[in-house]
């Protein structure tokens, strides 16, 4: 099933809402974005394209997700990182066994260009984190393969970029600070389930993604309780 981009309006001015269950996703410059994958899957907007057949699934938070691995994925003809000179992107997820190695499972930006990916590296029943930045020329992976979890099992995984460092979570907990120069990634789309180039396709499930304009503490990250 797909749905065609509606490609007429520049992504600087484009602003789309969709309520979503007493919440709304507004995409804008300096705005909080909140995406439940199931009410992506369901809304038939023209900013959005299906690939493949994922499926809905329950969830201990709720209905979620689940994308095959194989072709199974959702372009947004959005990007909310616009103008944010600062941010942080959570998702609650569950990466399935039996998926590829290298797994890309939310990009935002160009394919190419000024980008941010949540990635994911498979390996004997287990996975480890991946989160990249690239902002005018300036590029950083936070990836440590000694810093593995159990596949098939629900995690909350964050990356907070701030003007001068980026840092990932799992669970609330820090894995990886490095410096960073960051500038705002001003132009792109977005592609849950795999790299916007179709390439790495991520096989598990996503019950909820959000992107916040600012560094946050752990504290303040979403609600996660299993």
């Amino acid at each position: 099933m797909k749905l065609k981009f509606n490609r007429t309006k520049p992504l600087e001015t484009l602003i789309s809402v969709f309520f979503l269950s007493g919440s709304f996703i507004l995409n804008g410059q300096n705005s909080e974005v909140e995406w439940v994958s199931v009410q992506l899957l369901n809304e038939g907007s023209k900013e959005i394209e299906i690939s493949g057949h994922p499926q809905i699934v329950n969830s201990p938070f709720g209905e979620a997700v689940l994308f095959d691995g194989v072709d199974d994925a959702l372009f947004l003809d959005v990007m909310p990182l616009v103008g944010m000179e600062e941010f942080t992107i959570e998702m609650i997820f569950m990466p399935s066994t039996n998926g590829d190695f290298e797994q890309r499972v939310v990009h935002m930006g160009d394919v190419s260009g000024d980008r941010m990916l949540l990635e994911i590296r498979a390996i004997d029943g287990h996975w480890y984190f991946d989160g990249f930045v690239a902002s005018e020329g300036n590029k950083l992976a936070l990836i440590d393969e000694k810093l593995i979890h159990p596949l098939g099992q629900w995690y909350h995984v964050a990356l907070v970029v701030a003007k001068n460092s980026l840092s990932t979570y799992v669970n609330g907990n820090l894995e990886l600070t490095e410096p960073f120069s960051f500038s705002p990634i001003e132009t792109g789309q977005s592609s849950v389930g795999v790299r916007l180039n179709k390439r790495s396709w991520f096989k598990g499930s996503i019950y909820k993604i959000r992107v916040t304009p600012k560094q946050l503490k752990s504290e303040d990250f979403m609600a996660f309780k299993l």
